[in-house]
């Protein structure tokens, strides 16, 4: 397999199994063209990342990426956010040290005059520790398993059908264990109940949201 690299020829750096220290009250930001391609980033952003802003421009957002992370989950996000559909997903990023760092990302559509999209902007917030490790680490570790030995679309299919069994799609899921980890319930994957009322808690899981990034 060939090292990735980024546009200055530099190789990704080695993953290591340290946490990034960053002041998590902090939102992250960036705004990228319909590509994914960084045209801006906040400077929590180039903190939190280590890269200089002259080292962020211009590059492809995957220049943060985890290799822990499995690529269905970029599908499933650009899947939703070339729709224009409200997305949130959590993530594991790579910092230029090597050491990692979990956020939740929420998405703001820039659009033109005919109403087509034409930048995103993402907002990121730390992720409370035991969602990651309760619930999203072992999932994601079983997807990108599944996806080294048989490939992405056998993650997907697996995805898809893990879902279909709680009775949630991905964002409900991701709501769901962050609205009861605030109320210190964390429930584990098995005791998500199949059907959500979505329409009762429409109101609550807009609420939530609006009040973790400050909308």
């Amino acid at each position: 397999m060939s090292e990735e690299v980024n546009n200055f020829g530099n190789k990704k750096p080695t993953p290591i199994d340290k946490e990034v220290s960053w002041d998590k009250t902090q939102t992250i930001m960036s705004k990228t063209d319909l590509y994914g391609t960084i045209e801006y980033a906040n400077e929590t952003f180039v903190d939190v990342c280590g890269y200089e802003d002259y080292e962020l421009m211009a590059q492809p957002h995957n220049i943060i990426r985890h290799p822990d992370m499995p690529k269905v989950v970029f599908k499933v996000l650009w899947d939703n956010i070339k729709q224009g559909n409200k997305f949130h997903g959590i993530v594991k990023n790579l910092a230029k040290s090597g050491r990692y760092y979990w956020v939740i990302t929420d998405f703001e559509y820039l659009r033109d005059a005919d109403g087509n999209i034409v930048n995103y902007i993402a907002r990121r917030k730390s992720v409370p520790q035991a969602v990651i490790t309760n619930h999203i680490e072992p999932l994601y570790k079983r997807l990108l398993q599944i996806e080294q030995a048989s490939g992405i679309d056998a993650s997907e299919k697996y995805l898809i059908g893990f879902l279909e069994e709680k009775g949630l799609n991905y964002v409900d899921l991701v709501t769901k264990l962050m609205i009861d980890n605030e109320k210190l319930q964390q429930p584990s994957f098995e005791e998500v109940k199949q059907n959500v009322e979505y329409e009762e808690e429409e109101e609550e899981r807009r609420g939530f949201f609006s009040r973790f990034f400050g909308n």
